[in-house]
């Protein structure tokens, strides 16, 4: 959902929004999923199941309000208008789920882990990395990226 709606933003495409973004998800930055995941592979016990969760839930439609912000703040439209008015209520799909939640508790609990990003520097430093790696971005939304390898 995040790409969509900052690519879709910056490009002054419609951002879709499903029924009418009331569905909630627990959202986690991305380099605290990773330190996650090492931490369960150094600390945690083999056999053990450990929920990763960011402890930051938000309904869709206020984490794309959240996005607009973002962008307009580090990227204003050159119209001056706010990318949230290219917000877009489309049909949700049938069977949607309303809540995604996870217990992460027990990765707390058991090997003192829990994201270093608050509820919303994570999602400031996923606004600034797209719009600081566009040419990544173009390379596959022009249809050039055919599955190398990209990065070190």
């Amino acid at each position: 959902m995040i790409p969509v709606v900052i690519l879709k933003a910056l490009r002054g495409e419609a951002i879709p929004v499903y029924g009418k973004g009331e569905n909630i998800r627990d959202w986690l930055y991305v380099g605290d999923h990773a330190d996650a995941l090492f931490t369960v592979l150094s600390k945690g016990s083999i056999g053990e199941t450990y929920n990763i969760g960011g402890y930051n839930e938000r309904t869709n439609l206020d984490l794309v309000k959240l996005l607009c912000g973002l962008l307009d703040e580090f990227q204003p439209r050159a119209d001056g208008q706010p990318y949230a008015e290219q917000i877009t209520f489309v049909t949700d799909r049938p069977g949607h789920d309303l809540r995604y939640a996870i217990d992460a508790s027990k990765i707390k609990s058991e090997l003192g882990w829990t994201p270093k990003q608050d509820h919303s520097s994570g999602f400031r430093k996923t606004v600034e990395w797209y719009l600081n790696n566009t040419d990544w971005t173009e390379n596959i939304l022009s249809g050039d990226y055919q599955l190398e390898r990209l990065g070190a």
